[in-house]
């Protein structure tokens, strides 16, 4: 996010902080589109209280463009693979896509992948048993790497701003795939997948974006409170001090009580979500303890949120069969009435 000109940024929510929904969709990536927020009654956009937090991404527009198949990597019965990049920001970000044979005007779900050694994560090796079903099941499915993995871009401010690249990145993976004008995709509807850290930066995208996506699904996601996910956000262990100390100047020592790591937390900004949500989880969980879905789930309904939720009993971060299979049937059924 320190891509962004921040002066410029601060001085928009200055102007914008006491006004009415409507400079609010001009700036959000449903009304980059066009669409008008007003009809999903949100609340006016919140103060900006520190640089780069979600309430400085919900004033950022987007830059979400140029989505290029670079080359054909697989081609099985059901669907061709290609490796795409496309722009978030001034960066260029690799990842995958998968298109149906025959696709036009799908439904298509970007996937946010949960977390990966930057330094040993390979293009789209992530969920890779999700990208088959999902493409097997009549979706074009792009799975973003983000900034810093694979042969994306390096941005070397992410981890001072607890990555929140990696929601610009899928921010704008969608908003490129929206586009992009390729025949195999309907651009009204894409839905969104997060799978454990990429479960924390779905619930940033739904806050900061409302109306982006049809619908979202979360697989044993990390906590929408930002003191909780620290660890998470600070791997790998081998650099944890140096991540952390990176972030400790941007934002202060972790605290629930402090206003930037409020203003990191989604929770506090459930109130704009617009799209279903369901979630998947693990009750022996020892990644995302089940706590901190259950708090989520109770922040969700306390704001009158439609969340479908899923409990696996004696699953861990990573669900065995038959629980895999059951909650990848709950996905898609839920995706298709929703996307």
């Amino acid at each position: 996010m320190r891509r962004t000109t921040l002066p410029a940024v601060i001085a928009i929510a200055a102007l914008l902080s006491g006004c009415s929904v409507a400079p609010q969709s001009a700036l959000s990536a449903a009304g980059a589109e066009g669409d008008s927020t007003s009809a999903h009654g949100l609340p006016p956009l919140p103060p900006v209280r520190h640089d780069d937090t979600l309430p400085t991404l919900m004033r950022q527009p987007d830059h979400g463009s140029d989505l290029r198949r670079e080359r054909v990597v697989a081609d099985n019965d059901a669907y061709t693979t290609y490796a795409i990049t496309y722009r978030s920001e001034d960066l260029r970000i690799s990842g995958l896509m998968h298109v149906p044979h025959g696709a036009v005007e799908l439904p298509a779900v970007v996937l946010a992948h949960g977390y990966q050694d930057p330094r040993t994560y390979r293009s789209g090796n992530s969920m890779t048993e999700l990208q088959d079903r999902l493409a097997r099941s009549g979706y074009v499915v792009l799975i973003t790497d983000y900034r810093n993995h694979a042969a994306s871009d390096h941005d070397a401010d992410n981890d001072a701003t607890l990555r929140t690249g990696y929601t610009v990145d899928v921010v704008n993976a969608v908003v490129a795939l929206r586009r992009a004008g390729f025949d195999a995709v309907d651009p009204a509807r894409i839905g969104l997948i997060g799978r454990s850290m990429g479960g924390g930066i779905a619930y940033n995208v739904l806050v900061t974006r409302p109306g982006l996506v049809k619908a979202a699904v979360l697989l044993s996601p990390m906590s929408s409170s930002a003191v909780d996910d620290v660890e998470i956000l600070t791997r790998p262990a081998a650099t944890r001090a140096q991540s952390r100390a990176a972030v400790e100047a941007s934002y202060g020592s972790p605290d629930p009580d402090a206003a930037a790591w409020q203003d990191l937390s989604p929770r506090r900004f459930f109130d704009r979500i617009t799209e279903p949500v369901q979630i998947h989880h693990g009750t022996v969980d020892l990644t995302c303890p089940p706590a901190w879905t259950h708090a989520s789930v109770a922040a969700l309904r306390a704001a009158g949120k439609d969340v479908d939720m899923h409990w696996y009993a004696g699953q861990s971060h990573r669900f065995g069969d038959p629980a895999w299979e059951l909650a990848m049937q709950r996905t898609v059924a839920f995706l298709d009435t929703h996307v």
